[in-house]
């Protein structure tokens, strides 16, 4: 955390703008102790409109802020708007008055330039990025979204940052303003981020608009979001609102319940993150529950599976462990699913012992189930996983039912 003095963080934060210690203290610890990171920055923060081009000194201090959060150990995802904006420059026509075909026209040439800016500001801290380029519907398809999921793990692992963007050039209803919000919010859930912090115009939610009403009272930690927190954004057509509030609260939504926190800051400051942990005004919205623990609860709550593995014994007893579901200890398979579809699992027995989401279509388990996962390949004509439920995609009974599943 950055040192105070006479009130002031060696930053440059201003006295006012910095928040009482106990509420300043809970996104810094949040921050703090995240290990995936998901930023969504907005065009008017990267792009300068005075001189028609990237604000480099922005850039770069955002860059600085996303080495300082891998070297203490996080993983970082940047969501960035900026592609139409910066298309509209390069090609020399108006925002203003863009047709769709003119907005994703200036979408694909923004691409280039948008991605060749994070790539240039980040190389400069040895850090390698990679263009993902999304639309939500690529988030809520289940197979493109662990497609994307699996790339983008990959990514993270080698120590890269993947720079997400709506992919506009294709999609037409998506390309809306605040839409990149949410898009945040489902990249947060698809990966299991811990944080999710936007970056706005604004230093957080506010009792009222701010710009309108002088008694609107800050506030710095929202543990639920009832319809009286949604209320403060004003009405989808409300200059506050116009900022993205309503769509940040929908992002709020999105993030929490999958178990991410997530905070809104002001983030013209040169150093936006550094600010939060000096100790500037913000509001953060804390998790339902950790990823792991959303990830067990929606698999729990799951109604209905598509299929359904039977498994041996010896299975039984591993998973009860806490161990993965390896194809070797399965005798049959049931049900038309896909990879990472819900499935049930039961005992020789009939008993329903567990949920879980697959690793392998149902046609792709039938070929491995009772071999050893080195065989997988041999199999399977490709190296999948080595297991068909992974641990963390399985959640067991305390008691077995009877299966009612009627799935054969």
């Amino acid at each position: 955390m950055v040192a105070l003095e006479n009130g002031v963080p060696e930053n440059g934060v201003s006295e006012k703008d910095v928040m009482p210690s106990d509420d300043r203290q809970t996104a810094i610890d949040a921050l703090k102790a995240a290990r995936i990171v998901v930023i969504k920055v907005g065009s008017a923060l990267l792009v300068d409109d005075k001189n028609n081009a990237i604000n480099q000194t922005w850039l770069a201090g955002i860059s600085e802020d996303i080495a300082a959060l891998q070297a203490s150990g996080a993983s970082v995802v940047v969501v960035s708007s900026g592609a139409i904006a910066l298309g509209s420059l390069n090609l020399g026509i108006s925002q203003k008055t863009l047709q769709l075909e003119e907005k994703q026209a200036a979408a694909a040439a923004g691409q280039v330039t948008l991605a060749h800016a994070w790539m240039t500001a980040l190389a400069t801290h040895n850090i390698q990025t990679a263009q993902i380029l999304l639309s939500p519907d690529d988030t809520e398809t289940r197979r493109r979204h662990l497609n994307a999921r699996a790339t983008m793990t990959t990514l993270l692992s080698l120590g890269a940052v993947p720079v997400v963007n709506e992919n506009d050039t294709v999609a037409t209803a998506e390309i809306r303003f605040g839409d990149n919000d949410r898009l945040a919010a489902r990249v947060a859930a698809m990966l299991g981020a811990d944080m999710l912090v936007l970056l706005s115009d604004v230093d957080g939610l506010y009792t009222g608009n701010p710009h309108h009403d002088k008694m609107a009272e800050h506030i710095a930690k929202v543990d639920n979001i009832t319809p009286e927190i949604m209320n403060m954004a004003g009405t989808a057509n409300a200059s506050y609102a116009s900022g993205g509030m309503v769509t940040k609260l929908e992002a709020a939504r999105i993030a929490t319940s999958a178990g991410c926190s997530m905070i809104i800051c002001n983030g013209r400051d040169p150093r936006p993150l550094m600010a939060i942990k000096a100790g500037a005004r913000n509001t953060i919205f804390t998790a339902e529950a950790s990823p792991p623990t959303a990830r067990k609860k929606w698999i729990a709550g799951a109604l209905s599976p598509k299929g359904k593995l039977v498994i041996d014994d010896g299975a039984v007893s591993a998973l009860r462990k806490g161990r993965s579901l390896l194809p070797a200890g399965v005798t049959s398979i049931g049900g038309n699913f896909e990879r990472g579809d819900l499935i049930a699992v039961e005992s020789r027995d009939g008993l329903v012992i567990g949920h879980g989401l697959s690793a392998y279509s149902a046609t792709d388990a039938t070929r491995i189930k009772g071999h050893k996962s080195s065989e997988i390949e041999t199999l399977l004509g490709y190296r999948g996983r080595d297991e068909l439920i992974h641990a963390d995609n399985i959640v067991m009974n305390d008691n077995g039912a009877a299966s009612d599943e009627g799935i054969r």
